[in-house]
């Protein structure tokens, strides 16, 4: 993520906060644990662990949490890190996507509307870390604005995905099998038009 989009997030926390926080996922949260319930059918929840990989507020990760599952959340960005350790009580850690380093770790990965903040060569490097950082079959969610541009918006590096696109960055990176891929689009209030991509990805 380059300087420019972390030097967005730290001085809008309060604003992105507020705007996303009570966004309803419901839909999108339920097809995430459906899928890592379906890989682990024997696991307890205590024993699920999942991290919020660019957690923002923590809204998904509290409620993760809430459910029982053993969470770990992380975002780049300062002050976004200091909002969702006030609003979860999680000991959210300060992370970037490329300083990911764990191993065979998790059952599920939650990436929302977060990795889309990494250029293309970025992507195909935090895709791998994800990747090992998962166990075997286990899952990862994420989404993408829809569309094929690449570049700096509104003042954040975006790199957006549609089918074709996301199909020849997973070429990048094999391991993945996909499960599902579909269209949505934006839960906030008056942004309705805007389309997202999101996928589940599982390990091989």
């Amino acid at each position: 993520m380059n300087k420019d989009t972390l030097d967005y997030y730290n001085t809008h926390a309060e604003y992105f906060c507020s705007n996303t926080l009570h966004a309803d996922m419901h839909e999108t949260q339920t097809a995430f644990l459906g899928a890592v319930l379906h890989a682990f059918p024997d696991a307890e929840k205590k024993d699920i662990h999942l991290l919020d990989f660019g957690c923002g507020s923590g809204r998904d990760a509290l409620f993760f949490h809430t459910l029982g599952y053993a969470v770990n959340a992380c975002d780049g960005s300062a002050e976004l890190v200091k909002s969702a350790r006030e609003y979860t009580g999680l000991e959210v850690q300060q992370m970037l996507f490329t300083e990911l380093n764990e191993i065979k770790k998790y059952q599920g990965i939650w990436a929302c509307a977060s990795i889309l903040h990494c250029s293309h060569e970025e992507l195909i490097e935090v895709l791998k870390r994800i990747h090992d950082a998962l166990v075997p079959h286990g899952i990862l969610y994420t989404s993408f604005k829809y569309g094929s541009d690449e570049g700096m918006r509104n003042g954040r590096y975006f790199i957006d995905c549609n089918e074709k696109k996301l199909d020849a960055i997973l070429k990048e990176t094999p391991g993945f099998t996909v499960l599902k891929q579909w269209q949505t689009g934006d839960v906030r209030p008056g942004r309705g038009n805007e389309k997202w991509l999101n996928v589940l990805l599982q390990r091989n």
